[in-house]
C-alpha cells in the first residue's frame, strides 16, 4: 500500500481511512466469519505429505490488493502478449520446430522433456490454441516493475478462490465496495465456457462440455466441483466416459450423450491407459485417438507442459521476440542455468544469496530460499545440485513488494505474489482480478497455501 513513513498510493486511501476507522476486534470477527463461510461451503485444499487429516482451509486476509486501472492495462497486456508466444511455442514444438532449428532454444530442453508428448506432433487445433487457460505468477518490486515468476499452461489452479475470495468481501464490507468502482470477476464461468465453446470440433453445433476430475480425493476437487456447477456443465471422472467409434460419450440416465469439449484437471499421464500410463484407472482408453481425429477437443491440450517447464521459462523473452517480433512487457527474473558451468559455479558460491528452484517443482516444495536457510539445507542443496546440475535453476531474492495484512498484532506489510488468468480461444482475454497469494509468516516470501500462505481478494479499479 504504502512505504513505512509514506502516505498510502491513491488507489488505497479509502481503504486506509476504512482500516483507521475499524477496530481490530471487529475485523477478527469478521476474518473468523470468512472463515466459517468457507468451511461450510467445503473450500478446502489437501496436503499430502502430512500425517493425520489433511484437509485443511486456506487463510483469508479481509484486506484487499488493490491495481489501478493504469497499471492493470500494463500487466494485462503483457500477459496477453506472454499468452499469445506461448501458443505460438507450443504450436511450433509440435509441427515445424522452426524455434529449435533456429538454435533459440536448445533441442535437448524439448526433445528430452518428461512434458513432450510425440504424440501431439502434427495434429492441428482450433486457432492453434494449446493453452486455453493460463494463470501467470509474478510479483512487482516497484511502482510498475512486474516480474514473472511462472508461467502456468497445464491445469492452472485457484480460479475458485479467486470467485470465492470476492463473494466473501461482498457479503462482509459491503460499505468498502460502494465506495470503489471495482472490475468484476463473476463473469468468468461464463466467460470460460465460451471459451470452450469456440475451439469444440467444427462438427458440434451445440457443443457439450464435460470437466474432468480425478476425483474426490485429488487436493483441488472443490475446484472441479465449484467450475462445473458454475458453467453448468457436467463433472465426470473417467469411469463416467467412454469412446465409442473415434467419439467420445458420456454415460447419463437418458443413455449416452456424446461429448465434445473436456476441460479436463488431471495430468497428461493418466488421461489415457492406451497412449500412456497403462496403470491408470483414471483415464479414458481411447481418449487420444478420439483427440486425434478431432472429434473432442481437450483442455487445455496434451503436451503443453513443455511451455511451463522453468528451464523453458529462462528463454521466455526470446520466445516472446522470435513468434511476435516484440520486446516483452513483462520482466523474467533473472535466472541461473545450473545446466551451464559458468552459472552453476556462480549459483554454488552464492548459494546463501539465491532462490534455487527445481526445475519440475511446484507448490514450494523443491525450493530454496537462501537468506533463510540453515546451514544443512545449503549444505543439502549444493550436493544436490552438484549431482543434477540439470535438474535445479537459482534466482537472486528480490524485494517483493508487500500489501497490508491482518494479523494477529494487527496490521502489518506481508509479501504477495499475484496469479492473473489469462483466456484463450477465438480472443485473448485477462480476468480482471486473480488470485494474490499472501506470505502470512513475518519476513517470509514463501506464499503457497501448502507452505502457510493465505489469499486476498484482488481489486482492479474501474477508470
Amino acid at each position: 500500500m504504502a512505504q513505512p513513513g509514506q502516505p498510502p498510493r491513491s488507489v488505497y486511501q479509502k481503504v486506509q481511512r476504512w482500516l483507521d476507522a475499524s477496530a481490530p476486534e471487529d475485523l477478527e470477527r469478521k476474518r473468523q466469519e470468512a472463515d466459517t463461510i468457507f468451511r461450510r461451503l467445503g473450500i478446502t485444499f489437501s496436503v499430502y505429505t502430512e500425517g493425520g487429516d489433511p484437509e485443511r482451509l486456506i487463510p483469508f486476509d479481509v484486506v484487499p490488493r488493490i491495481f489501478g486501472a493504469d497499471e492493470w492495462s500494463l500487466l494485462s497486456s503483457g500477459a496477453i502478449q506472454r499468452v499469445k508466444a506461448i501458443n505460438a511455442f507450443i504450436h511450433d514444438v509440435y509441427h515445424d520446430q522452426e524455434i529449435l532449428k533456429a538454435g533459440i532454444v536448445p533441442t535437448e530442453l524439448v526433445m528430452q522433456n518428461d512434458q513432450f508428448r510425440p504424440e501431439m506432433i502434427g495434429l492441428d487445433l482450433p486457432h492453434n490454441i494449446y493453452a486455453h487457460i493460463i494463470g501467470i505468477d509474478m510479483v512487482r518490486t516497484g511502482e510498475n516493475d512486474f516480474y514473472v515468476l511462472e508461467d502456468n499452461a497445464r491445469t492452472p489452479s485457484g480460479v475458485a478462490y479467486m470467485l470465492e475470495n470476492r463473494e466473501v468481501m461482498m457479503r462482509l464490507f459491503p460499505e468498502l465496495f460502494a465506495g470503489h468502482r471495482v472490475a468484476p470477476v463473476e463473469t468468468y464461468p461464463a466467460e470460460l465456457r465460451r471459451t470452450l465453446r469456440s475451439i469444440a470440433p467444427a462438427s458440434a453445433t451445440t457443443p457439450t462440455i464435460a470437466v474432468l476430475t480425478p476425483g474426490i480425493y485429488n487436493s483441488a476437487y472443490f475446484e472441479h466441483a465449484y467450475i462445473a456447477d458454475e458453467m453448468s456443465v457436467e463433472l465426470v471422472e473417467g469411469q463416467d466416459l467412454f469412446v465409442d467409434k473415434g467419439h467420445v460419450f458420456m454415460r447419463t440416465p437418458q443413455g449416452p450423450r456424446q461429448v465434445d469439449v473436456i476441460y479436463r484437471r488431471l495430468d497428461d499421464d493418466f488421461l489415457d491407459p492406451l497412449a500412456f500410463r497403462p496403470d491408470s484407472a483414471l483415464g479414458v482408453p481411447g481418449l487420444m485417438s478420439a483427440y486425434r481425429a478431432g472429434n473432442v477437443n481437450i483442455i487445455n491440450a496434451v503436451g503443453t507442459g513443455i511451455a511451463d517447464d522453468k528451464a523453458i521459462y529462462i528463454y521466455m523473452p526470446e520466445i516472446i521476440r522470435f513468434y511476435l517480433g516484440e520486446e516483452p512487457i513483462l520482466n523474467n527474473v533473472p535466472t541461473y542455468d545450473c545446466r551451464k558451468d559458468d552459472e552453476r559455479a556462480y549459483v554454488l558460491e552464492n548459494l546463501s544469496d539465491l532462490v534455487v528452484k527445481e526445475v519440475h517443482g511446484s507448490g514450494g516444495y523443491g525450493m530454496l530460499v537462501g537468506p533463510a536457510a540453515t546451514k544443512d539445507e545449503l549444505d543439502k542443496f549444493t550436493n544436490l545440485i552438484k549431482a543434477h546440475p540439470e535438474a535445479y535453476i537459482a534466482q537472486p531474492t528480490l524485494s517483493l513488494s508487500t500489501c497490508p495484512t491482518f494479523v494477529e498484532n494487527g496490521i502489518a506489510p506481508r509479501h504477495v505474489d499475484l496469479r492473473p488468468f489469462i483466456l484463450s480461444g477465438e480472443d485473448v482475454r485477462v480476468v480482471p482480478g486473480g488470485l494474490t497469494r499472501v506470505a502470512l509468516r513475518e519476513g517470509s516470501l514463501v506464499v503457497n497455501s501448502s507452505q502457510g500462505g493465505g489469499t486476498k481478494d484482488t481489486w482492479v479499479l474501474e477508470a
